[in-house]
């Protein structure tokens, strides 16, 4: 089972004997608009040697010239370049800082790449987590409290094996969808504020280990083991969990608006999100797969997802696993296929050529580890958030 317990003081974690996350906010920017909502000052990469003063809410463009970096006050007065990085850091640490007219608490770092800037914020992580937590869980009522609370301990979890792994590198997360969405202070709620102080410092563990515990939107009944989504082992803590309500026929999570869903695909949509992303999972020599002639269910996981998926082309076959499939079976727009959990509904042909195919699916998201839905309707079913994180 997954265990919650007090933050172990890992040495990897404290920097200058402070829980500091290093969230990139940009990574290849080619400028940036720096300010602050009080008076604040410019230092060179070290942070302590002094460099210039802005005043509030003033704002200063950064640029880059290689991996040089330079900030141009408004009236056009630049500092000199200075090599690798530079930081701006408020006079007063309750000021917030502004990039690109967005509020951030700590202190923000530019950093000069051959690519590009890194604008990176320096942050506390419970700080940062008011950030996180309301982006990935929605702006929720107080009633549904203990699924805050539970996704502020998840997050909490995630970015602390981050910083662990990222420890030599210029940041440990992106504020984006590759690791936790971050908004900074806009993003910020009072219930969301609440939950991270609720359960401040408390982390997911397994063996005496802060384990990194996946979440997602909507299991569609139940969740998944790591194997039947990703090409990965299994971990003893990341368990198949049944959804249901004890004693009746419905589940935590069909409260979720994406609980079950349809999605149709012309032949002409399927065909060309087959030959644009079929090529970055499986081997299409020549690059072009064909037209699509059906898709198969050719085998499915333990929880009832997915597992393998068979298309089959004019020009041969071939066979998605897992996660692969929902970044292949994409919309005109590129929105990727909701889950794994959905079975052929219809697939009507002509002359032996796919006409349209037609899936019904349950669920939103990779269905590992917490699902968030089905967390709010544990809390509005009375569950607190430990009970949330060991169901």
């Amino acid at each position: 089972p997954l265990l919650i317990e007090g933050l172990p003081r890992v040495p990897v974690v404290m920097r200058n004997g402070e829980q500091i996350v290093r969230v990139a906010l940009l990574t290849e920017a080619a400028s940036a608009s720096v300010s602050a909502t009080g008076t604040w000052r410019w230092y060179e990469a070290d942070g302590r040697s002094f460099v210039a003063r802005g005043l509030a809410n003033e704002p200063w463009r950064v640029e880059h010239d290689g991996r040089a970096v330079r900030a141009v006050r408004s009236d056009g007065v630049p500092t000199v370049w200075k090599p690798g990085a530079m930081v701006a850091r408020p006079d007063d640490p309750a000021a917030l800082m502004i990039v690109d007219g967005k509020h951030y608490h700590g202190e923000i770092r530019v950093v000069g790449t051959d690519n590009g800037m890194m604008v990176i914020d320096r942050v506390d992580v419970e700080q940062y987590l008011r950030g996180v937590v309301p982006l990935e869980i929605g702006d929720r009522a107080p009633g549904d409290s203990a699924a805050v609370e539970a996704q502020a301990v998840t997050a909490r979890s995630y970015v602390f094996t981050h910083m662990s792994d990222a420890a030599d590198g210029d940041y440990d997360v992106t504020a984006g969808v590759l690791d936790q969405v971050y908004g900074g202070v806009d993003a910020e709620t009072r219930v969301g504020d609440d939950a991270v102080e609720a359960t401040r410092g408390m982390v997911l563990t397994y063996g005496g280990r802060v384990v990194n515990a996946p979440y997602h939107s909507t299991c569609g009944g139940e969740t998944a083991r790591p194997s039947e989504v990703w090409h990965a082992p299994n971990e003893p803590y990341l368990q198949r969990v049944s959804d249901r309500i004890p004693g009746t026929d419905r589940y935590y999570c069909d409260i979720a608006p994406r609980f079950t869903w349809t999605r149709t695909l012309s032949a002409s949509d399927l065909n060309a999100a087959v030959l644009r992303y079929l090529k970055a999972y499986v081997a299409v020599p020549g690059g072009n797969p064909g037209l699509v002639r059906s898709v198969r269910v050719t085998g499915r996981t333990p929880s009832g997802r997915v597992g393998t998926l068979g298309v089959e082309t004019t020009r041969g076959s071939y066979t998605l696993r897992g996660n692969d499939m929902r970044f292949v079976l994409r919309t005109p727009g590129g929105e990727i296929l909701n889950s794994t959990y959905f079975s052929v509904a219809s697939e009507p042909t002509r002359d032996g050529m796919l006409v349209r195919l037609v899936l019904d699916g349950r669920g939103y998201g990779h269905g590992v580890g917490m699902c968030q839905w089905g967390a709010i309707g544990r809390a509005r079913a009375g569950q607190d958030f430990q009970t949330i994180l060991r169901t």
